[in-house]
């Protein structure tokens, strides 16, 4: 390369330097922050910001029974019933209903029976619920008709379905208004042969006539593909008998016996309303290999409409033009109007016009967006736990410095759940209901201290489990009376762990003293069935068998796969397990359930994993189950907690505690853990979330800087050699 060559690099270098330190500099000065990951259309707008791990596997509401579902189908769809926003413990009120059900209750002859009547003397429960009018659909291609009033999407041709790709790709939408017929035809659904309901087998407990209505769909269907029509059926041709339209805005459930828990099914995606002509226009050929079903596009009533669902990169939610409207609560419980919780009573709803779901499948980069404003509400994983939470000298989490200073705030709830280890009580050792093994069982739950897991493995997100029935459910109770006195006392205001003294003294008691059998001298060994095994896995097992070696007891963990595991549990060849429970709905029936003997895993296919079956208990579970609650309710749940304790079939375990982050710019930030609409109340403030995200934002330029100084240091002697050249051949040329 010639020197004057190398003289046109180096102007060139200055000129591409200057012009990208200039760049610099305009940017810094602009509005945007460099590290947005919104587009800059989005800049100031009503959106709320949020992430999704996984892809919601069902929308359909007949068949979604999961969390991350109910994040999308709460605010779309829309059954009768909602849980106050503001009050606990979780009250219910109407939400397309126009009042709470009126229930009526009839003997075996069919004779209406006082509402006081004993559970024992009714045969049959009705349950009358008459809607709004003038609710209306989303608008949806479903409903969309031509001038002449026909429907144009419900009967399509291949060649119609040329070039769909998305529901967006239909040039025109309809609405209409809902009725009543839209509930029932969801009812009918539950029993539908390719809806797999996961509900479908408990309704029938309770719906006299699903199991066969189910029979007479499938035979239907079975008849239709044999005269070549393709698999859908309008279930208004198919009446079933539990369920009636008695007009445009009433319709009626009739059940088995008293079942009170009915209600609370009411507020759940399962009975939320389904039009007819959705169903049709999804079942359609060609519609499922395009993913239009609805699986992946609902149609509701809701604040809400799903909008782009793109499981690799977001999934958005749009107010809907057509929603009906509520307006915030004006009353809630002590403390909320302090907290800023009633700030906005009255107000109509919804406040936010757009929710974008951003994938996220890490933590760790989801927890940094936050910090930059990115996202509005964050969880504690524990990755991030340090830098986000510190314990005060008595216990109480706090925010650390860095939080508050950004104002950033914190929300905790415990949850209605619980996480256990539970006993096969079919297990020859650990089970049955001898004294001996009842004492081995109490010995063990003493052993195993949950308040020191909680603050090794949970960041002290949760509360010791005194028994089954989790905080804010009825029948639950605080203080002395509320706790296990089989495993605590009560010392100094607060419970107590009994002592590892007094759980070998147990231990010997039951025939195993120094952890050996009495009669053979052999040491007990316990097995613990479990799944998983990675690095924080190994730490919790190993402190599992030193909660063990405390009592002289050795603990093998059997680690499997989750099918092996699940056969294990199915055909009872688990010793001891871990196992968990989120509440359906706020009643300890839901909960007590999981103790009732007809329920047990093995013998009878249900949710009671321990296998555990005492005649007292199952007697008064069938007396408490279907009560209203009340005092003489609370009396029989304080009966069957009691006697569960005194069995111990499980270690009770814990009670997770919800740690939630929100920004100041989020509002209404009160957490509900039963109800699934919730987005609607959340409010934000789009023009302080921009001016704090700028701040905390700003682009830090000094280390450019000190490249293109250090760069401009390099290149100044070979431009001055290179000028020093361009004089001396000036002059040779003069």
């Amino acid at each position: 390369m010639s020197f004057g060559q190398r003289g046109e690099n180096v102007r060139c270098l200055l000129r591409g330097g200057l012009t990208l330190w200039l760049g610099l500099l305009l940017t810094a000065c602009g509005p945007q922050p460099w590290n947005n990951p919104y587009p800059a259309a989005e800049r100031g707008q009503n959106i709320l910001y949020s992430s999704f791990s996984e892809r919601p596997k069902h929308l359909d509401p007949v068949r979604a029974y999961s969390s991350n579902e109910y994040v999308f189908l709460g605010q779309i769809y829309e059954p009768p019933l909602q849980y106050h926003f503001l009050k606990r413990p979780y009250t219910l009120e109407p939400l397309t209903a126009t009042a709470m059900p009126e229930v009526a209750y009839f003997d075996r002859d069919g004779r209406r029976l006082p509402d006081d009547a004993p559970a024992s003397d009714i045969a049959w429960s009705e349950y009358t619920i008459h809607i709004r009018p003038g609710i209306r659909y989303q608008p949806h291609p479903a409903f969309a008709r031509d001038a002449q009033g026909r429907y144009r999407y419900l009967d399509l041709s291949p060649a119609d379905l040329e070039g769909i790709r998305t529901l967006a790709d239909f040039p025109h939408t309809g609405t209409r208004e809902l009725v009543a017929a839209d509930y029932v035809y969801q009812i009918k659904r539950l029993a539908h042969p390719h809806t797999h309901s996961p509900i479908q087998s408990l309704m029938a407990d309770y719906l006299a006539h699903l199991g066969e209505y189910g029979d007479t769909l499938q035979a239907a269907l079975q008849a239709q593909e044999a005269a070549g029509g393709h698999a859908w059926l309008d279930l208004r041709d198919y009446p079933l008998a539990d369920v009636e339209v008695l007009d445009r805005y009433t319709y009626r459930i009739r059940i088995r016996g008293k079942y009170p828990q009915m209600r609370y099914w009411l507020a759940m995606p399962f009975f939320a309303p389904m039009p007819w002509e959705a169903d049709r226009f999804y079942s359609q050929p060609g519609m499922a290999e395009r993913n239009l079903t609805l699986d992946w596009y609902p149609v509701g009533t809701g604040a809400y409409m799903l909008t782009e669902n793109n499981p690799n990169r977001r999934m958005v939610l749009e107010r809907n033009p057509n929603f009906h409207g509520q307006t915030y609560p004006r009353e809630g419980e002590p403390g909320d109007r302090a907290r800023g919780w009633l700030d906005d009573a009255g107000q109509p709803l919804p406040f936010v016009d757009k929710v974008v779901y951003s994938l996220e499948k890490e933590s760790i980069p989801y927890w940094n967006k936050f910090l930059q404003g990115y996202y509005d509400v964050s969880g504690v994983s524990s990755d991030s736990f340090d830098q986000a939470i510190q314990f005060s000298a008595a216990g109480e989490a706090a925010l650390t410095p860095m939080l508050r200073a950004k104002g950033i705030r914190l929300v905790t709830a415990v949850q209605a759940s619980i996480y256990y280890m539970g006993f096969n009580m079919l297990d020859p050792v650990v089970g049955g209901d001898s004294r001996r093994a009842r004492l081995l069982r109490r010995a063990i739950s003493i052993a195993v201290d949950y308040e020191e897991y909680i603050a090794i493995f949970a960041n002290g997100r949760g509360i010791p489990a005194q028994g089954p029935i989790p905080p804010g459910i009825f029948g639950y109770e605080e203080g002395r009376e509320g706790i296990n006195p089989y495993v605590y006392d009560w010392r100094d205001g607060r419970p107590v762990r009994k002592s590892i003294a007094e759980a070998k003294r147990l231990l010997a008691e039951a025939g195993y003293p120094h952890g050996r059998d009495a009669d053979t001298g052999k040491p007990l060994i316990i097995h613990l069935d479990v799944t998983g095994g990675g690095p924080e896995d190994k730490a919790r097992f190993d402190w599992l068998r030193k909660q063990f070696r405390k009592i002289d007891l050795q603990l093998v963990i059997r680690n499997t796969d989750y099918n092996r595991f699940q056969e294990k549990m199915r055909k009872g060849n688990a010793q001891l397990f871990q196992w968990g429970w989120n509440a359906d709905y706020p009643d300890p029936e839901n909960f007590l359930f999981l103790l009732y003997g007809p329920n047990g895993k093995v013998r009878h296919g249900g949710e009671n994993a321990a296998n555990y079956a005492n005649p007292e208990f199952d007697a008064l579970f069938e007396r408490m189950k279907n009560m209203d609650n009340g005092p003489e309710r609370l009396a029989l749940i304080r009966r069957l907690v009691g006697i569960a304790r005194r069995d111990a079939p499980w270690i009770w375990g814990f009670h997770p505690r919800q740690f939630t982050l929100h920004h100041a710019w989020y509002h209404n930030a009160k957490p509900n853990l039963m109800a699934h609409n919730t987005l609607m109340y959340r409010r934000i403030d789009p023009a302080l979330r921009e001016r704090l995200r700028a701040e905390w934002n700003r682009p830090v330029l000094w280390p450019v800087w000190l490249l293109f100084g250090s760069l401009a240091l390099t290149l100044i002697p070979a431009f001055v050699a290179w000028r020093r050249r361009e004089r001396a051949s000036a002059r040779e040329r003069i």
